[in-house]
């Protein structure tokens, strides 16, 4: 089997019965946690871990950008703390991927005219390449306590409201107003941003934000 579907609600449709029949292991990599919003998909997953606690293996591969609000962390934390296995990866994720099973594979593509698609697959060479691109990534992650642990920075809103209007490639005097601030108390603090990620430019800085999966 190998189709392509289009948008959630076919991909839900065409394969939701896979997401039911999970028995042993469920794995989702994703760059950040909206990727797979179906609700259908998580609670069929949440209802056969439920069924049969103990046997079904979940694991979440995500890319540093799934941390980028507290909230995010603490739902991570909260499935962790639920026995789901979760690890961030720094490395790239080329495509979007679950796999029920070691038996289907899905992975998301790029969106067009406003919808993603989707293939579908049961052949056993391709799911096992996948498998195996998944498991040497998931072997290179850091589990997400360690992850946590480490000194990874946390920006306050202010700081994320300087961190917005760099991106946004604002003048200084522009930004400053657009903050309520002096320039001076502006280039102060665009100066103290750039210290916390440890960067020497502001293009470095903004960088170093993606690459940390912190929010603009």
């Amino acid at each position: 089997m190998l189709i392509t579907v289009r948008g959630d609600v076919e991909l839900v449709a065409r394969a939701g019965h896979l997401f039911d029949g999970v028995t042993r292991e469920f794995v989702c990599a994703a760059r950040d946690l909206a990727t797979w919003a179906q609700p259908r998909a998580r609670e069929a997953v949440a209802r056969r871990v439920a069924a049969v606690p103990g046997r079904v293996e979940v694991r979440k591969l995500l890319s540093p950008a799934a941390l980028a609000g507290e909230e995010a962390r603490s739902h991570l934390r909260r499935l962790a703390a639920a026995g789901t296995q979760v690890r961030i990866s720094s490395r790239p994720f080329p495509y979007e991927t679950i796999v029920i099973d070691r038996t289907y594979a899905i992975t998301a593509g790029e969106a067009a005219a406003g919808a993603r698609e989707y293939t579908v697959t049961d052949e056993p060479s391709l799911v096992g390449g996948v498998c195996s691109l998944l498991d040497g990534v998931w072997e290179a992650a850091t589990e997400l306590g360690a992850y946590l642990g480490t000194d990874r920075p946390h920006l306050d809103d202010a700081e994320r409201a300087v961190l917005r209007t760099l991106s946004l490639g604002h003048t200084d005097e522009a930004a400053a107003r657009q903050l309520g601030l002096s320039v001076r108390t502006y280039r102060r603090r665009v100066a103290a941003l750039l210290a916390t990620l440890d960067a020497e430019t502001r293009f470095q800085a903004g960088r170093r934000a993606g690459e940390l999966g912190l929010t603009t």
